[in-house]
């Protein structure tokens, strides 16, 4: 496959009601041309905002879309009126669930499809809207490759006592499993570190902290465990998801006949977690603002503390030790009290905050001489996406 000069690729990332894209220019390196973020979530209907590469507003508009098509529509339009469409190299997907055959990322074919099709029971909640998006622009650019990146891919490397639930075996065989996520931001992450590190450091944790949140321990660059399980529900405490339930729980609801699946699949997911607990908000930030003077938000931030404390400690045990923690994300780069507070106490595994520096956001907050470094770095799943097709068309080439 001959790449077009100068190369350019479109990433595409997808949630429930939202989707990130970015246009890259792939010669020699990747480099952002701009970002575009569609909103399809609000109560007056879908915004559409398009950066330039230094985060300059080009568009800013709303607009009462009835589908998310429509938003689509506008985003190729744009980009077509711009000229960005020509030398198009190919389009790359985050796709948050790969199942069990993924391993790697993937040219988006007939046989592609089919397989995806057969995971929308494992992802109601993304991958409809993933399989929207490349259903659109196999119809607007038939020829332009498209190619499938997944999040469960970089959790292939757990080893089976940590993808197994204590169900019976043949649950396990039919692919009831814990797959992992975030692992389009973890691969980046351990990008970063390798600039910096190395790799001289053998046991890393990582915390994905955001709307979805996750960790994962890391050996020697492969993940050995991960917080979310078979969906992106379990484990820790997020904006509007539970996180870690008593399955018992989930079986009373069901049961006393208090909700159906549908309704119960919605109060896990989209009311529960930050939201659920504050009552108010599921932005760290307004609950950060909120706390001294309303008691639910500031139980809010303590449970959510309180559960990553836990994993953080659990995984400082899978792996023997640690040698590096990683915040990332947008609560973990930029929310200074919560890092303080899942890091309090911590002390006798040799993680140590500087107070001033974690204060400011600095890319190494840990006190100097501390036996774990503890980093923030700003994630791009976008970037780690470009990377992956780059890579996909040259050995394609």
């Amino acid at each position: 496959m001959k790449i077009p000069t100068p190369a350019r690729i479109l990433t595409m990332n997808r949630g429930s009601s939202t989707l990130k894209a970015a246009l890259y220019e792939a010669d020699p390196q990747e480099k952002l041309v701009v970002s575009i973020k569609l909103d399809s979530g609000g109560s007056s209907g879908e915004r559409l905002k398009i950066s330039d590469a230094q985060g300059e507003t080009l568009v800013d508009s709303s607009g009462d879309a009835a589908k998310s098509g429509n938003g689509l529509e506008s985003i190729f339009q744009w980009l077509d009126e711009q000229g960005y469409l020509a030398n198009l190299s190919a389009v790359g997907h985050r796709l948050v669930h790969g199942g069990a055959r993924f391993e790697k990322p993937q040219q988006i074919n007939a046989e592609t499809l089919v397989e995806l099709k057969r995971l929308l029971p494992l992802d109601p909640e993304h991958l409809p809207q993933g399989l929207e998006g490349i259903r659109f622009i196999a119809e607007k650019l038939p020829e332009i490759p498209q190619i499938a990146c997944f999040d469960t891919a970089f959790h292939h490397t757990l080893p089976e006592v940590a993808r197994m639930y204590a169900l019976p075996r043949a649950d396990y065989e039919s692919g009831v499993r814990r797959y992992g996520f975030h692992g389009l931001s973890y691969e980046y992450i351990l990008g970063e570190l390798r600039v910096l590190e190395g790799w001289l450091a053998k046991r890393i944790v990582v915390a994905h902290l955001g709307g979805g949140c996750s960790m994962a321990a890391i050996r020697d660059g492969k993940s050995v465990d991960t917080s979310m399980g078979f969906t992106p529900l379990e484990g820790l405490v997020m904006g509007t998801r539970s996180g870690d339930v008593d399955p018992g729980a989930l079986i009373y609801f069901l049961e006393q006949g208090k909700m159906s699946p549908d309704e119960l699949n919605s109060h896990l997911n989209r009311k529960s977690g930050l939201l659920g607990v504050s009552g108010s908000s599921a932005d760290m930030r307004d609950l950060v603002e909120k706390a001294p003077n309303d008691a639910h938000a500031a139980e809010a931030i303590e449970l959510f503390c309180y559960r990553a404390k836990k994993y953080l400690g659990a995984y400082a045990a899978v792996l023997g030790g640690l040698d590096v923690l990683v915040f990332t994300g947008g609560i973990g780069e930029r929310a200074a009290q919560v890092r303080e507070k899942i890091c309090a106490g911590l002390e006798f595994l040799g993680i140590q905050l500087d107070p001033q520096r974690n204060q400011v956001n600095a890319p190494l907050i840990s006190r100097l001489g501390s036996s774990v470094k503890i980093r923030v770095i700003e994630t791009n799943e976008d970037l780690m996406i470009a990377r992956h097709v780059r890579s996909f068309l040259t050995r394609s080439e």
